[in-house]
């Protein structure tokens, strides 16, 4: 027979609590799911930081090695597409790309047509790297999901996706 258990209060509940005790006329409703985001942003940020870091990378070259991957064969873009491609911000992509140079896991090519241009390549040695670290992170992020079903899982990925569009818009309509 399964064992029921009771549901203890997790932090925020705590603080939306002390918030209605200390100013009830605030509705702290947003807290109940912004708070709990940022709190599991922060947790699973630290378990991405230390697997990435044991494999001797920061979470920045991981994006620029995933980056790369993700690009196809021959596993190159220029520093615009990298910062382009996703989760990896232009004001550091140089040296991210310096560091991953000297650490052998890319090249930096020269185009053939036109000189000015440069592109990042994964070496060989980057290659296995990333695809041995890529499916790591996966299994990691699906033992971090391990209490979800997969139908909440698919409900919760249209949420956020809801979520980040609406904070997309805030951000247009300005910031208060």
């Amino acid at each position: 027979m399964a064992r029921k258990t009771t549901a203890q209060p997790d932090a925020v509940a705590s603080i939306i609590e002390e918030w209605r005790r200390e100013r009830p006329e605030l509705d702290t409703s947003p807290l109940e799911v912004l708070a709990r985001l940022h709190r599991t942003f922060l947790r699973y940020s630290a378990r991405l930081t230390a697997s990435v870091e044991a494999h001797g990378l920061s979470v920045a070259g991981f994006d620029v090695l995933t980056a790369l991957r993700r690009a196809g064969r021959p596993f190159r873009r220029t520093a615009g597409q990298l910062a382009d491609s996703g989760l990896i911000s232009s004001a550091g992509v140089t040296l991210r790309i310096d560091r991953l140079e000297k650490d052998g896991l890319i090249v930096r090519e020269r185009d053939a047509e036109d000189r000015r241009v440069v592109r990042s390549r994964l070496t060989e040695e980057g290659l296995a790297k990333i695809d041995a670290l890529f499916a790591e992170h996966l299994e990691n992020e699906r033992r971090m999901l391990a209490g979800l079903s997969p139908a909440e899982c698919r409900q919760l990925a249209r949420l956020l996706s809801k979520l980040e569009r609406s904070i997309t818009e805030a951000d247009a309509g300005g910031a208060r």
